[in-house]
């Protein structure tokens, strides 16, 4: 009989790993996990050789090695222009999803009220849920309608354009309360693909400042955005002393595999970032940071040339869904794009994401998640399908010739 601790046994195993071993049984494409299948940058992995051979072997500073820590300060200083202290105000982690456990378990305390946008990245819930803490949803519901306007001074529109993912401000002011501890912004957003607006953040960030509220922010795909403006909510009036950014290279730089990720936040609060932190890795693989620092330092080719081909793989991609009988959603960031399966199913005769995506990988070859998993109530996404496009063009196209046979049923 297994044990698991109460607070985890609703969480179960991840549904990545679910579909990727099913995927694997059946010889599919994955469009499932968000991995790319393609190497990373060449200068990553050569400054971190180069760090391996100058016997960079033991145990790194808590807080990161230097040369990391300055090229992340001087990244997110260029792209915010906020003064950055390498030292006071960065803290490297093991990934980034060490940094969202070390910031909820070092700055949230159990009873408090955490607001999370839902469809979530499942870390979150677990997250919360191990600091004892309890979440408020908020949903994104997709368009059309998604770009409602919400009267945020005179006449500004907070959503996104039509057909893609937009939230109800009044839900989002009700979820508030005098319990709330902080709340969590995922832009570029998983799974939707939805970049946050200036003009919904400034109400995200109007409402922190009245309520005396922490912002945790998960930007790991902050360069992966395609003719939307991705904007860090810390650098908005007011918000740098209340947020917490958080971000990696895995994403953006093909480098999921090596688990280095990091924190951003003033001294307060990087206190209890570093509290936690140091009790769950202490410190990150001493090579890797050097070779991500690498990176950091000079991105502009790298990104550009995955924005690109990202652009194409969605493109593609979501016109064939289309084809298909999907009804696609917009998707103005990350590598993930969602789509509505009703009519798909309803012809191939199957109920719910789960079916359909099982009947994806054993009939036609194609791996999927069912974002149902992302909900409190899961209701709401038994309709939707996601897939990642972070893959080689050739890869997409192969997905794209064995869906294609969906068309017979």
């Amino acid at each position: 009989m297994t044990q698991v601790a109460a607070r985890l046994q609703p969480f179960g195993t991840t549904i990545f790993t679910e579909m990727t071993a099913l995927a694997n049984k059946h010889g599919a494409v994955n469009l499932a996990q968000g991995f790319p299948d393609f190497d990373g940058p060449e200068a990553a992995k050569a400054a971190a050789k180069a760090a391996i051979d100058a016997g960079e072997a033991q145990y790194a500073r808590m807080s990161g090695v230097p040369r990391l820590n300055l090229a992340v300060a001087r990244a997110f200083s260029d792209r915010t222009g906020l003064p950055v202290d390498p030292d006071a105000h960065v803290t490297i982690t093991s990934g980034c999803t060490e940094a969202i456990a070390a910031t909820f378990l070092g700055l949230i305390n159990p009873g408090d009220e955490v607001i999370l946008f839902e469809p979530f990245y499942d870390s979150y819930r677990a997250c919360v849920a191990m600091a004892g803490a309890t979440p408020r949803f908020v949903t994104l519901r997709p368009g059309p309608g998604a770009g409602v306007g919400v009267g945020v001074g005179v006449g500004v529109g907070v959503g996104v354009g039509v057909g893609g993912f937009g939230f109800d401000p009044e839900e989002l002011r009700r979820a508030f309360s005098d319990k709330t501890r902080a709340i969590l912004v995922n832009t570029p957003h998983n799974p939707t693909g939805k970049v946050f607006t200036r003009a919904e953040l400034d109400l995200i960030a109007g409402l922190c400042r009245d309520r005396n509220v922490i912002a945790i922010t998960d930007e790991v795909y902050e360069h992966l955005t395609y003719g939307r403006e991705h904007v860090s909510l810390a650098s908005l009036p007011g918000m740098f002393e209340r947020t917490v950014t958080l971000s990696s290279v895995g994403k953006s730089f093909s480098l999921t595999g090596w688990k280095i990720g990091w924190a951003i936040a003033p001294p307060a609060l990087t206190a209890g970032v570093r509290a936690a932190h140091q009790f769950l890795t202490f410190a990150t693989a001493t090579p890797l940071q050097h070779g991500a620092a690498a990176i950091i330092a000079n991105p502009g080719p790298v990104v550009r040339e995955y924005v690109e081909l990202f652009r194409r793989n969605r493109d593609v991609l979501a016109d064939a869904l289309r084809e298909l009988g999907f009804r696609v959603f917009d998707a103005e960031g990350t590598y993930f794009i969602m789509a509505d399966h009703t009519e798909v199913s309803r012809r191939l005769g199957l109920s719910g994401d789960r079916a359909m995506c099982t009947a994806m990988i054993e009939r036609y070859g194609v791996a999927a998640i069912p974002p149902s998993v992302f909900y409190e109530n899961q209701e709401h996404g038994r309709s939707l399908v996601r897939f990642a496009y972070c893959k080689k063009a050739a890869t997409v196209d192969e997905a794209i010739r064995r869906l294609a046979r969906m068309r017979s049923g």
